[in-house]
């Protein structure tokens, strides 16, 4: 019988296995210490980091929909020198890598914080260009393949870390942004961010959230991220990181065979804070029932005709 392996290498970082979580729903991994085990992880992706705390959107912020939800949180965090005096600590504590998700509003802010970042222990970054609940910045850079190449470029320039950028859905063509970002020094691409929604009470005859549109996340948002998924790993050389409604295993599965390096679990967390370590044993189930013993196996398994 073959032996199986978990394990995956992203720029020279190897993670016990490709479960990692999404920014944005684990913070730091806090809040989940008595659900289960952080060192069961390959990584925990931390909520978005910016220079200066932000205060993020007023409410109401958070609604249900059919098959998921709708954020427009606006990226609230407490800045960058909170999360290096607090959460990297903790972290530290655990066998798990740790990525951290740049947040800005300008170039400057972008390439401030990954300055600061680079002095730190983390593995990695995650550039955050695909957020829709900021006005500025955000999937401003995102949504256009010259400044997602410009952005990519700047943070490349000063990031002494591996770099991943996280890529929205709400492009027309994503395999060109992907492209742009690998030529501008990705290291690896992340998608799908949330997809662009809204809401409306038809009691009160206005939108749900105060800022009238957000992301939706969850289950409903799968098939649309496992196409891009597929479309993206390819089109470029980079490892490639699937998300966005991963609940079971077989989810997961999914996004490995569409191509996907590694897979994040996020708003699954919501309703069952053991989603993530549910997927990883999982996996290991699936690849041993299946003579699988490697994750670029189960990549390479597709009936692609």
């Amino acid at each position: 019988m073959k032996r199986t392996d978990l394990a995956i290498n992203i720029a020279g970082h190897e993670l016990a296995n490709p479960v990692m979580t999404c920014s944005g729903t684990f913070g730091s991994g806090k809040e989940y210490c008595s659900f289960m085990d952080l060192n069961m992880l390959g990584a925990v992706v931390c909520k978005g980091i910016s220079v200066l705390p932000w205060n993020g959107n007023p409410p109401p912020r958070i609604a249900e929909v059919y098959g998921g939800m709708l954020n427009s949180v606006g990226l609230q965090n407490s800045g960058v020198d909170s999360f290096i005096a607090n959460d990297i600590p903790f972290l530290r504590k655990f066998n798990t890598k740790i990525v951290a998700n740049l947040v800005g509003h300008s170039l400057s802010e972008y390439e401030a914080v990954a300055q600061r970042l680079n002095e730190t222990d983390i593995d990695m970054m995650e550039l955050n260009i695909s957020c829709p609940n900021v006005r500025e910045g955000g999937a401003t850079f995102g949504t256009d393949t010259r400044k997602a190449a410009e952005i990519t470029t700047v943070v490349r320039r000063v990031c002494t870390k591996p770099l991943i950028v996280k890529l929205s859905p709400n492009v027309t063509n994503i395999s060109e942004i992907a492209i742009a970002v690998e030529s501008s020094g990705a290291d690896a691409v992340s998608l799908i961010n949330t997809v662009l929604a809204m809401r409306i009470d038809i009691y009160r005859r206005r939108p749900v959230l105060a800022q009238k549109v957000g992301g939706m996340s969850g289950p409903a948002v799968k098939p649309i991220a496992i196409r891009m998924v597929y479309q993206v790993a390819r089109a470029v050389k980079i490892p490639v990181i699937g998300m966005g409604g991963i609940r079971t295993p077989e989810d997961a599965i999914e996004f490995l065979l569409a191509g996907a390096s590694a897979v994040g679990v996020g708003s699954s967390h919501f309703f069952n804070p053991q989603a993530s370590v549910e997927v990883v044993n999982g996996i290991r189930s699936y690849m041993e029932g299946q003579g699988f013993a490697s994750i670029r196996e189960i990549n390479e398994a597709l009936i692609d005709e």
